[in-house]
């Protein structure tokens, strides 16, 4: 049994193409996504289509990730259309808008998949932990935290949601964190993926990297209009993008109280914010330089 299982993908086209065909030349018996299709990149809508198509030509699996939810979010009549609020959901709210029609179908989404293999082990697949699709698997979480996020422990629990790929043993089981195929934060570009297979002797996992064509989703992030019209923290992600790894939570923890007391607009916090001197060398065209 050979099972693919892709995650994170984040309106990143081009890098979903890339390991879409190599999961074809590898020929899985089974493929799941692992979430977060959509949001946070800039073609939301061609990626839910592409892995839709996937779902009914080739039986792909999907479960449901904290962007997903997010995107849901968007549509409740009470969320943040005005003020300071909004501009922290903005780029959330430029994807709703983008899949709008698509909504009804991240609601059908479940929150994990498992499949057991013939000899009674469990492969299971969700988005963070068993205790939400926002609690992230680390490498160095300790053993006691990770047994309280993956219980009832399953020979293979399958997550992503950190953007960080890890192969990691307990006791009898594996924990693997499969990455992104989109926004990797662990300071290597390429897309990932993780394939897994079982025999008799028993359950084996790999990540797999791929490089793809970067500068075509840097003009994707320009030609969708994601970049001019998501929020300022669409360039954040821009930056995320080309040095692999996070900056969200880094301008969270100095700016969103700031920006939520209306102290600071957003746009001025996120320029401030690129100022840092470890973050001059992904700055450039297309997007701010100073």
């Amino acid at each position: 049994m050979k099972i693919a299982v892709l995650s994170d993908i984040h309106g990143n086209l081009p890098a979903l193409q890339t390991v879409a065909a190599d999961i074809e030349n590898w020929q899985p018996d089974l493929v799941v996504v692992d979430g977060d299709i959509v949001n946070r990149g800039p073609l939301s809508l061609d990626c839910l289509k592409f892995i839709q198509q996937k779902q009914a030509a080739e039986d792909w699996r999907v479960v449901r990730g904290n962007h997903e939810d997010y995107l849901l979010a968007c549509a409740r009549p009470d969320a943040p259309r005005t003020g300071p609020e909004h501009e922290l959901w903005r780029f959330a709210f430029w994807a709703y808008h983008q899949i709008d029609g698509s909504i009804t179908t991240l609601q059908t989404l479940p929150n994990q998949f498992s499949w057991m293999a013939p000899d009674g082990s469990e492969f299971r697949v969700v988005h963070a932990s068993m205790r939400n699709n926002r609690d992230g698997i680390y490498a160095d979480s300790s053993d006691e935290q990770l047994y309280q996020q993956i219980a009832p422990v399953p020979a293979v629990f399958v997550t992503a949601h950190t953007h960080r790929p890890m192969v990691r043993r307990f006791n009898d089981s594996l924990v693997v964190n499969v990455g992104s195929v989109g926004a990797p934060f662990d300071r290597d570009t390429r897309a990932s993926y993780g394939r897994f297979t079982w025999a008799r002797e028993g359950w084996q996992a790999e990540i797999i990297r791929l490089p793809y064509d970067m500068a075509q989703t840097e003009r994707d992030y320009v030609e969708s209009g994601f970049l001019d019209e998501a929020g300022p923290l669409a360039q954040l992600m821009l930056v995320e993008l080309r040095r692999a790894g996070g900056l969200i939570y880094r301008w969270a923890s100095r700016y969103q109280d700031a920006v939520l007391a209306k102290e600071i607009d957003m746009q001025t916090s996120v320029k401030e914010l690129l100022h840092d001197e470890d973050l001059r060398p992904f700055l450039g065209a297309p997007g701010w330089t100073f």
